[in-house]
């Protein structure tokens, strides 16, 4: 209670020296993704946004396992409660995932990979043995619906084999599902929810659609676009006029009024029509109170060169891990700086509007 109010404070205060630990360590491992996701920028090959830059624009390809045996050392040594987040692009398509899950896992650690677990028949039983925490599985429908929209005819039936898999392990790691609600399954979200009932899984959290308006974004620029400069992002083949906002919410309030052996979340909760046209077509309109990532977050690209909080954030380099201690770079200027321009902006950015960390 007392560290939470003290934080708070920090935040309100002086959030350009934050004094708190970050729990997140998020790590852009590679620059490669196996499949064509509709909503996403490196599925549809644009690669001039944000998005796309902060999540494929660096090199090598691969992190290298030095890079990272240093970030974890680093982290064991300044802050052995966060947790190593293996996120951005593909992880299980990183070559020395799992040599790096078992030094994680050797130095005490917690690891957790979000995939699209396209490969983890394959790699599920090594994760387990090199001591993997969790991990977040992205499954956007059932077989049919989520096929097309990752455009892989394979990907579901291999996702679902994979988490079955982990479960045949007396010490599987924690395994939840995140789902991106998207115009392709938003009247289908119940029968999704309901076809894991005999899994048992951690959460099932549905997402709502993540996006970055190029309307937003020129508003955004004028005002920040010297050192925070802002793109449109992940809406190629996204029409958000597509999006059937009622049966959307008949669908979360059938999942609201059923009962699952595991947590189902809805972020942001939107519990009305009022609240769904918002979020979906006046994104100029803030829905949370600020963004709490950059104080718990930063991300790691393969490179060396870190962002703020995560692939979703502005591509503002805040320090590189290869020439400045981890320490260093949670505490950076670059960093501080971005902390206390978002409080003096109200908590968020105009672009900052339908990024995760704004709700």
């Amino acid at each position: 209670m007392v560290e939470r109010v003290l934080k708070y404070a920090n935040k309100k205060i002086i959030p350009e020296n934050y004094l708190f630990s970050p729990e997140w360590i998020v790590l852009g491992i590679n620059n490669t993704c196996n499949l064509h996701c509709k909503m996403c920028d490196v599925g549809t090959l644009n690669f001039e946004t944000n998005f796309a830059k902060n999540l494929v624009g660096t090199t090598p390809l691969n992190m290298p396992m030095e890079l990272f045996e240093k970030i974890a050392d680093q982290t064991q040594k300044y802050y052995p409660k966060a947790k190593l987040g293996f996120a951005f692009t593909e992880p299980l398509a990183y070559p020395h995932i799992v040599k790096a899950v078992q030094y994680a896992s050797d130095r005490n650690l917690y690891t957790a990979i979000t995939t699209n677990a396209l490969l983890l028949p394959n790699k599920a039983e090594a994760l387990v043995k090199a001591g993997l925490s969790e991990i977040f599985v992205s499954l956007d429908g059932l077989t049919e619906t989520h096929n097309m929209i990752r455009g892989n005819a394979k990907s579901f039936q291999k996702a679902l084999e994979g988490i079955r898999k982990l479960f045949t392990f007396e010490n599987h790691p924690k395994v939840s599902i995140v789902s991106a609600i998207t115009e392709w399954n938003a009247d289908s979200l119940k029968e999704f929810a309901d076809y894991f009932k005999d899994i048992p899984l951690t959460d099932i959290g549905f997402m709502h659609t993540q996006f970055g308006e190029p309307a937003i974004a020129i508003t955004h620029n004028k005002i920040w676009g010297d050192i925070y400069p802002a793109t449109e992002s992940n809406l190629d083949e996204v029409n958000l006029n597509n999006m059937d906002l009622p049966k959307l919410l008949q669908q979360v309030e059938a999942i609201k009024a059923s009962e699952y052996p595991f947590r189902v979340y809805f972020s942001p909760e939107l519990t009305n029509l009022e609240s769904m046209e918002t979020y979906y077509h006046k994104s100029d309109v803030i829905i949370g109170k600020r963004c709490e990532a950059v104080f718990s977050s930063i991300m790691i690209k393969s490179d060396g060169s870190a962002i703020p909080a995560h692939g979703r954030c502005y591509n503002l380099k805040v320090g590189n891990i290869y020439t400045e201690s981890l320490k260093e770079v949670w505490t950076s200027s670059a960093f501080g700086k971005f902390r206390k321009d978002l409080r003096n902006a109200g908590g968020f950015l105009p672009a900052c509007s339908r990024c995760c960390s704004a709700f």
